[in-house]
């Protein structure tokens, strides 16, 4: 039986997407509720107070948007939901369910596959290259669309984090 600080479902080692990255260590059925996004609740202005792009070499936080006030920093008391790497092509999603963020199945996942979501940061009106070259991805898909900030078509709400479904 595993310990509890060890996930069932994946293990955290090196990838070659960025950094360490979580990868099945079994086969996991489309719609498993994988893992909680967890972390410090903090609010958008100590995010951006803890995380200011503009000044950063290169984009790396550990923020999730929870809702308009709410943004969840898995730097601090995170788990290993935090090294779930971006992909334009996934195979997991985020999902709001109530005050908490999950990492779904989207499809079958095989065991050593490594497990992706599609961060889709919520683009500022004015973003144009600089944003995308501050946002670059890395995921290798035919699909991949060169950034990990959501595609052009889509909407802005806040200062640029993960989005996620709603339950």
């Amino acid at each position: 039986m595993p310990s509890p600080s060890r996930n069932p479902y994946f293990e955290v080692r090196r990838s070659t997407i960025q950094g360490r990255g979580a990868f099945a260590r079994r086969k996991i059925r489309k719609g498993t509720r994988i893992i909680e996004y967890t972390g410090e609740r903090v609010s958008h202005e100590e995010a951006d107070r803890r995380y200011d792009d503009e000044h950063m070499k290169r984009h790396h936080t550990f923020l999730f948007t929870l809702d308009r006030k709410t943004c969840i920093d898995a730097a601090v008391n995170g788990n290993d939901a935090r090294f779930i790497n971006h992909s334009c092509d996934p195979n997991c999603e985020a999902v709001i369910d109530g005050a908490h963020i999950y990492i779904e199945a989207l499809r079958t996942i095989q065991p050593g596959e490594e497990l992706v979501y599609d961060y889709q940061y919520e683009r500022e009106d004015d973003a144009g290259d600089d944003d995308e070259k501050l946002y670059p991805c890395r995921c290798g898909s035919p699909k991949c669309r060169g950034t990990i900030l959501a595609p052009r078509s889509r909407k802005k709400n806040r200062a640029p984090r993960p989005a996620a479904r709603s339950a």
